[in-house]
């Protein structure tokens, strides 16, 4: 594992209650930062399997502070403002400052675009693209405020690059967080904020494993085709959290600081193919 310094900082992590989030928050503690933690606690009636509970957040609380770090749990849905804008005065009020924004919560599931319905179009952009916007304009209007620079990242996917049948919804999702990314990078700029987004394959969460159990046999048969088969690296299945997690601490760290604007693959070479 590189060695980066957070000592001092304070990362903002969003869908931190298992998967990627946490292991995003993991990783930002073993690297000395302090850890805000947020999650929706709770299911969303389009998502056909078990999204983070209070439960969850708390093992990631406590993981954290393994790490000899500090942790700031906040039950918050990232498609409400007024909760995303009191989880970072929360955070700011009790550490004083953010200094990186994790911009990782999302959901999936599958449905042809002729055939979904209206709520699962609007929780899915509501969720993993309204979500991405108000956590980076909160946090990011805090460190116009402060003065002192910041970092966001963004989860994209692979498929915020391009597309695929069964779920165009996500793919208009992730698209548009490479757009918001590359425009915030814009806007940010002259505040010495830097702004990026990380594009994973296929990555073994339990977001993965519920929509699998959700659609079955022929969902996985699908993701193996989009996914597993293409990849050029491992042996051609799913990547790990700690993967995703490894770009994230780059792109936050002084070592990528005339990085901005740019969607990263982390992707087993698949879209190479």
């Amino acid at each position: 594992m590189v060695e980066y310094d957070f000592g001092g900082q304070v990362a903002f992590v969003t869908g931190a209650a298992h998967g990627q989030g946490r292991s995003h928050a993991q990783h930002y503690a073993k690297h000395g930062a302090d850890v805000v933690v947020t999650d929706i606690n709770r299911n969303m009636d389009t998502v056909p399997y078990d999204l983070g509970t209070p439960e969850e957040l708390d093992e990631t609380v406590s993981l954290v502070e393994e790490e000899g770090q500090e942790a700031l749990a906040i039950e918050m849905d990232v498609r409400d403002e007024s909760q995303v804008k009191s989880a970072v005065d929360e955070a700011v009020d009790h550490f004083g400052t953010i200094d990186i924004l994790a911009n990782n919560a999302g959901i999936a599931h599958f449905g042809d675009l002729v055939e979904i319905d209206e709520a699962m179009w609007d929780e899915m952009l509501d969720t993993n693209l309204k979500g991405v916007w108000l956590c980076a304009k909160h946090v990011g209007q805090h460190f116009i405020d402060r003065g002192d620079g910041g970092k966001i990242v963004s989860t994209s996917s692979i498929y915020g690059k391009v597309a695929g049948p069964g779920s165009g919804h996500y793919i208009a999702a992730k698209h548009g967080v490479l757009g918001l990314t590359k425009t915030l990078a814009l806007e940010l700029a002259e505040y010495d904020v830097n702004v990026n987004a990380v594009c994973p394959t296929g990555v073994e969460t339990p977001m993965v494993a519920g929509v699998m159990e959700a659609y079955g046999e022929e969902a996985l048969e699908t993701a193996t085709e989009m996914t597993g088969p293409w990849n050029i690296f491992g042996d051609g299945g799913m990547i790990e959290s700690k993967d995703i997690s490894e770009a994230y601490m780059w792109l936050s760290s002084d070592a990528a600081r005339y990085v901005t604007g740019i969607g990263l693959p982390v992707d087993a070479g698949m879209l190479a193919k």
